[in-house]
């Protein structure tokens, strides 16, 4: 189970997910990223504090909503991942792509 909470801070649209994000739910990350971009946001920070798993279909998803947004000028930006996720971001390589930020504060004011 998945759930994400989407509200707006300064222009940016933060989305801040809890639960396990796995093959089976993927696609919700990916779905709520896509629509979120299709109304015109272009500064996300995702907050994924509450998130005690990501498998690499959640991963894929990050990617493809980065590039969907770098196709726009905008940008994917992470606040405070779980230390699992981290791990997972740090051994995909991703750590070295996505700007990751101690708290959604940094994240937000980093636009």
């Amino acid at each position: 189970m998945v759930d994400f909470h989407i509200s707006e801070v300064e222009q940016v649209t933060l989305i801040e997910v809890s639960g396990r994000i796995d093959s089976m739910n993927a696609n919700e990350l990916g779905e709520t990223l896509s629509g979120q971009i299709e109304l015109g946001s272009k500064q996300i920070v995702l907050d994924l504090s509450n998130v005690s798993y990501m498998s690499s279909a959640g991963l894929r998803e990050l990617v493809a909503a980065y590039r969907k947004l770098q196709d726009v000028s905008g940008d994917l930006r992470l606040a405070q991942p779980s230390t699992r996720v981290q791990d997972v971001l740090e051994m995909s390589g991703l750590d070295t792509i996505f700007h990751i930020y101690p708290t959604q504060v940094d994240a937000v004011g980093s636009y």
